[in-house]
């Protein structure tokens, strides 16, 4: 299994009380985690229902799990009261390992939990493998879930049926100097038209200094620009997704992004194998004059050069005035298929996914709420918010729900395009067709 990032997850934790996680330690939420998909047996519940015993629980483990670990555990308490006589233990499972765990899981049933999160990239290939419970009719009913955003909707949804809950989304928007900025008269881009010459004038003016810090690894800091330009990744549904990297207007996007790698903003030479750790690295160091990362970043970039001297916008679009859209990355929590305790389950998946527990994460971990309303709310109280929310409100987009994904993802597809580009090795033509071939492989043995 090759883990792009940590996925949907965040070390930061936002209130003054709680130590900012060190840039060493940056983590991107949101890109997705590649899956190894795992070769399953029938691990039905065979219809079994019980209300008493014991619920197992599967949850990541944060960089910094405390906090978690407080919200959680109340979260809990709440559920016995309701429950009497019923026991849950929780595991915090790492995140780079969770491959492995959880296909042994789907393999043996025994061993499985009745419960567990997992990346919103991942739902389709575990529905695949069998390993999710469909709970349409407990979410369709449930009041709270009308609130969730539809991007986070559509994160737990294949072929019209739902297999989860929405935990928390991340989403990036433009960090930028704001000493940099007024030293040389410069305003926030409103078009990326404005953000390349921006980026450029940066590099004029400071040539130790990225314009923006791009990477050639960085596939959720690229499709910004190819979204933008109304391309995509692909279309379809589930079983008969088709490629469209390469269509005309993806490709204009491809060729935006590639034209800041260069000796006049981000040089393909140091830039080309940069990750999305690695920009939002440069920018915390003082290397950059922009980068572009996610809301779990803040803290992160607070603790760094940059303290004080920095603020954050959405991502402009093609029209000024435009935000691009943003990858919607993030976790979920669902049920195994193989649980023997469904009503159980279900309702301590509502309690962890519920406004309440999604509002009192953001408050530990920095964790956005995947409900509108919630994370108005948040903005009220961390005015840094505002521009990812705007960023979400704004639309984002998600990557194929199909359990090809973590075969394209692992395979490295769309890093390998961008550096074939970036490097001079291939046209944005030729790369693209090449990236849209290996997908439509991937989707068709997917089938």
């Amino acid at each position: 299994m090759k883990l792009a990032a940590r996925t949907g997850r965040s070390a930061r934790k936002p209130r003054t009380a709680r130590t900012a996680a060190p840039i060493a330690a940056l983590v991107l939420a949101g890109l997705t985690a590649t899956a190894c998909a795992p070769q399953t047996s029938d691990n039905s519940s065979s219809g079994k229902d019980e209300k008493t015993g014991t619920l197992r629980v599967w949850l990541f483990q944060e960089v910094s799990n405390k906090p978690k670990e407080q919200v959680v555990d109340d979260t809990i308490a709440a559920f016995r009261k309701s429950h009497e006589g019923v026991k849950v233990t929780v595991e915090y499972i790492p995140v780079e390992t969770r491959a492995q765990r959880i296909k042994a899981a789907f393999n043996d049933p025994k061993s499985a939990p009745d419960l567990m999160e997992f990346g919103n990239t991942d739902t389709a290939g575990y529905v695949k493998d069998g390993g999710l419970l469909d709970i349409t009719e407990e979410f369709t009913g449930w009041s709270e879930a009308k609130d969730s955003d539809p991007t986070a909707k559509r994160s737990v949804t294949v072929d019209g049926r739902v297999y989860g809950a929405p935990f928390f989304v991340g989403v990036r928007a433009l960090y930028y100097r704001t000493d940099v900025f007024e030293e040389l008269g410069l305003e926030p881009p409103r078009s990326q038209a404005e953000l390349i010459e921006t980026a450029h004038r940066i590099r004029t003016a400071k040539p130790d200094l990225y314009g923006i810090a791009v990477g050639g690894a960085y596939t959720f800091g690229a499709m910004p620009f190819v979204w933008a330009s109304g391309g995509d990744i692909a279309v379809g549904r589930s079983g008969a997704y088709a490629s469209t990297i390469d269509s005309a207007a993806s490709r204009k996007g491809i060729k935006t992004y590639t034209s800041l790698f260069g000796d006049d903003n981000c040089p393909a030479a140091k830039c080309a194998g940069m990750g999305g750790n690695d920009t939002v690295t440069a920018f915390a160091s003082g290397k950059a004059g922009m980068a572009i990362g996610g809301d779990f970043n803040y803290t992160a970039v607070e603790a760094g050069k940059v303290k004080g001297r920095f603020a954050v916008v959405p991502l402009p679009g093609v029209e000024k005035g435009s935000i691009a859209p943003a990858f919607a990355g993030g976790n979920n929590v669902g049920v195994l298929k193989s649980t023997s305790h469904r009503t159980l389950a279900v309702d301590l998946m509502k309690r962890l996914a519920s406004k309440k527990t999604q509002g009192e994460l953001f408050d530990a971990m920095g964790f956005l709420p995947t409900y509108t309303d919630v994370r108005a709310d948040i903005v009220k109280k961390e005015p840094y918010v505002e521009p990812f929310v705007k960023t979400l409100s704004a639309g984002t987009k998600f990557v194929p729900a199909s359990p090809a994904w973590s075969q394209i993802d692992a395979s490295l597809v769309l890093p390998t395009m961008f550096q074939e580009i970036v490097s001079g090795k291939k046209d944005v033509a030729a790369a693209s067709k090449g990236a849209a071939k290996q997908m439509n492989d991937a989707f068709s043995s997917a089938g």
